[in-house]
């Protein structure tokens, strides 16, 4: 089975503008600390899709909601399963911190949002931040990971994600 942020402009650059910067450290990361930011940066988005199911009643922006919650859901489910058989503990650090802050303040200026002004301001975020995990994906998460099961999990991750960003990047075009 294939799994698949007026006001509203300010908040989109502003998720734009943060959410590459947490992954611009850098630095080599240990396999330990990709799975915790993968997983991080997949709960973010979980929470985030769950925001739009509360908050949205555009029927199409609800799907994506929908779609979001599902998919991210599944590869963390997949990402669990596969630190327990081995053995890795997922590490917290510099980037998932920051990711987990930005989130935060992204979720409670979303939710401040109502009607065409939060669903604008969802998707325009789901934009960017896949355009910042797939760069991360690409630049940093999958040359770093050492471990061949985990560098093929964030591959297959990467691919559905593409898939996520061509979709928001499509239905914010429908919303302007």
């Amino acid at each position: 089975m294939m799994m698949r942020f007026g006001f509203a402009a300010i908040m989109g650059g502003a998720a734009l503008a943060l959410a590459p910067a947490a992954f611009a450290h850098g630095d080599h990361v240990s396999d330990a600390q990709i799975a915790h930011i993968a997983y991080t940066a997949g709960a973010i988005d979980i929470d985030a899709g769950k925001l739009a199911l509360a908050r949205s009643k555009d029927p199409a922006v609800r799907a994506f909601a929908e779609e979001m919650v599902r998919d991210h859901q599944a590869v963390n489910d997949k990402a669990l399963a596969l630190v327990k058989a081995l053995g890795v503990t997922p590490e917290d650090n510099p980037t998932s911190a920051a990711l987990a802050k930005q989130a935060a303040a992204q979720h409670q200026a979303q939710a401040a949002l109502t009607g065409a002004a939060f669903d604008r301001a969802y998707v325009a975020n789901e934009v960017a931040y896949h355009r910042a995990v797939n760069a991360a994906l690409t630049s940093t998460l999958i040359p770093d990971a050492t471990n061949a099961e985990l560098k093929s999990l964030l591959e297959t991750g990467l691919t559905l994600f593409s898939e996520h960003q061509a979709h928001a990047e499509h239905l914010a075009a429908s919303l302007k």
